[in-house]
C-alpha cells in the first residue's frame, strides 16, 4: 500500500462520493412525491371540480404538498433503509399519506370548513396520489437495486499494524504510512483522521488488540459507523458484528445521526437561528454600540473550539474581555470577579447576551442551537485538559456543538475549576447523544430560557 494523505484522501473521495449520490436519490424521491401529490389534485379536480377543493380560495393542494414532506421526512419516509427496499418505501409513503390527510380532516373539523370540500373529492385525491406515488417508488427502488447493487455506502479501511485483509471495492490506506497510529492525547491527529474520514459511510479498522480501545473511541467520535475487525475483547464497547467482504467486524459505533435526523435538526436551528437574528438585531447593535463605549478593541470575540468531528472551527461571542486581556487558547478559566472582564462584559456574561452571535455560527452551519457546548483545546481542569481526565472526551463531538445543551439547563455551567466540572459535563453530552430527539431539543430550549441568568454565569 503507497502513502495516502488524509486530506487528499477527502478530496479525492468529495468528487464522488456516495454521500452525493444518496442526496441526490432523496432529493428524486422528494420531487416524485411532490409530482404525485400534483398528479392526485388535478385528477380529484376532474372528477368533483376545482371549487370543491378550495375552502375560502386556499387551493388545498398547497397545503397537502408540504404538509405530506414534513410528516414523510418525521417517518423517514426518505431515509436510506428505503431506497433500496420497496416494501419498506410503501409502507411508509402510504402512512405518511394517511397521517397528512388525517390531519387535514382535523383541521377542517377544528375551523368547521368541511361543508365547503367534496370529501369525494378528498378521498379521489388520496388515491390519485397514492397510484403513482407508489409507482414512482418501485422505479426508483429497482433502479437503484438494478444500478448500485450495494454500493450505496463509502468504505474505508485503515491498516494498522496486521496483515491487509482481503475486501473488495473499499479504499485501503496503512495507518503507519499516513501518520495515523492512535494518541488520544493529539488534538491535531484526532482532528486530521477526522478529516480524512469525513466523506465516508464506514470506517473499518484492522489493528492489534492492544490498540483497539483508543481507536474505538477515535471512530465513535466520527460521523460514519465505525468498525473494528474481530480479534480481541470488549473494553471497546462494541455494540454489534458486522461483515465486511469475508471477514467479520466488531461494530463500535453507527455514527453520529441518520440523514433524516440531521436534516430535522437542522430545519429546527434555521427555523430558530434566522427569526432570532432578525428579533433580536436591533439589541444586538445596541450592544456592539456599548462594548465600543466601553473599552477599545473588536466588539467580536473569535477563538478556535472544537466542533464536529473533532474539527476546528471559529465561535463567534461578544467581546466581553479587555482586549489585552483575552485568552484565545482558552487555557485560563473565567473566575468569579475576574479582573479581565469589562463592566460591561460582566452585563454581558451575567445575561448570557454574549453567547447570542453564536446565531452566525448556527447559520453557517459550524453550531446547532442545542448541543454539547464547545470547548478551547486549552481548556483545563485540576491543572489537567480535558481529554486528559477522559478519553470519551472526544466522542462529545460526534455532533454539532451548541448554543445550549443537556449539561447547561442542568446547572453544569461556569468555570472548570475540579475534574467534576468537567466529568458531569460529559457525562450528560453523552446521555444526550446517545438519546437524540428533536423534542427533547425543544425541550433543552423552553428550558435554557429559565436559566439564562444563572449563579454560575460569570
Amino acid at each position: 500500500m503507497t502513502a495516502v494523505t488524509p486530506t487528499k484522501v477527502a478530496q479525492e473521495r468529495k468528487s464522488h462520493s456516495r454521500q452525493t449520490a444518496r442526496m441526490a436519490l432523496v432529493c428524486r424521491l422528494i420531487l416524485s412525491d411532490a409530482l404525485s401529490i400534483l398528479i392526485g389534485f388535478s385528477l380529484a379536480r376532474r372528477v368533483r371540480g376545482d371549487e370543491w377543493l378550495r375552502p375560502d380560495g386556499i387551493d388545498l393542494m398547497w397545503v397537502i404538498l408540504p404538509a405530506f414532506l414534513v410528516v414523510a421526512i418525521i417517518a423517514r419516509g426518505y431515509s436510506l433503509s428505503v431506497m433500496s427496499d420497496y416494501f419498506e418505501s410503501a409502507r411508509r409513503a402510504v402512512v405518511a399519506l394517511v397521517q397528512t390527510f388525517l390531519l387535514l380532516f382535523a383541521v377542517l373539523f377544528a375551523t368547521q370548513s368541511g361543508e365547503e370540500i367534496s370529501r369525494v373529492a378528498l378521498f379521489v385525491a388520496m388515491g390519485a396520489i397514492a397510484v403513482p406515488m407508489l409507482a414512482l417508488r418501485y422505479l426508483s427502488a429497482l433502479w437503484v437495486n438494478r444500478t448500485l447493487g450495494n454500493r450505496l455506502f463509502d468504505d474505508l479501511v485503515i491498516i494498522d499494524g496486521v496483515p491487509a485483509p482481503v475486501i473488495p471495492d473499499t479504499l485501503q490506506v496503512d495507518a503507519a504510512q499516513n501518520g495515523l497510529r492512535p494518541n488520544l492525547d493529539d488534538p491535531a491527529l484526532i482532528e486530521r483522521f477526522a478529516l480524512m474520514t469525513e466523506f465516508y459511510d464506514r470506517v473499518i479498522v484492522a489493528c492489534p488488540p492492544e490498540r483497539q480501545v483508543a481507536w474505538s473511541i477515535m471512530l465513535k467520535s466520527i460521523n460514519a459507523t465505525g468498525e473494528l475487525l474481530v480479534g480481541g475483547g470488549n473494553e471497546i464497547g462494541a455494540i454489534g458484528l458486522g461483515t465486511v467482504g469475508s471477514s467479520r467486524t466488531l461494530v463500535v459505533s453507527r455514527g453520529g445521526m441518520a440523514l433524516s435526523d440531521r436534516v430535522k435538526k437542522r430545519l429546527f436551528d434555521l427555523a430558530v437561528a434566522l427569526p432570532a437574528l432578525v428579533v433580536l438585531a436591533p439589541m444586538l447593535l445596541i450592544v456592539a454600540i456599548g462594548i465600543k463605549l466601553d473599552s477599545p478593541g473588536p466588539v467580536f470575540f473569535r477563538q478556535p473550539r472544537v466542533g464536529r468531528n473533532n474539527v476546528m472551527f471559529r465561535i463567534y461571542k461578544f467581546r466581553s474581555m479587555r482586549q489585552e486581556s483575552c485568552d484565545v487558547a482558552g487555557a485560563k478559566s473565567t473566575r468569579r470577579d475576574d479582573d479581565r472582564i469589562s463592566r460591561f462584559g460582566a452585563f454581558l456574561r451575567k445575561t448570557s447576551i454574549d453567547e447570542l452571535p453564536q446565531l452566525l455560527n448556527v447559520i453557517k452551519g459550524d453550531m446547532s442551537i442545542v448541543g454539547p457546548r464547545p470547548h478551547a483545546l486549552g481548556s483545563t481542569a485540576d491543572e489537567k485538559l480535558f481529554w486528559e481526565i477522559s478519553h470519551r472526551y472526544w466522542e462529545r463531538h460526534a455532533l454539532k456543538p451548541g448554543i445550549t445543551g443537556l449539561a447547561q439547563v442542568r446547572g453544569f455551567r461556569g468555570a472548570t475549576e475540579k475534574t467534576d466540572d468537567l466529568t458531569n459535563r460529559l457525562q450528560a453530552d453523552l446521555e444526550y447523544l446517545q438519546d437524540w430527539r428533536l423534542w427533547r431539543d425543544i425541550g433543552i430550549l423552553f428550558a435554557t430560557l429559565q436559566v439564562l441568568v444563572h449563579p454560575n454565569a460569570y
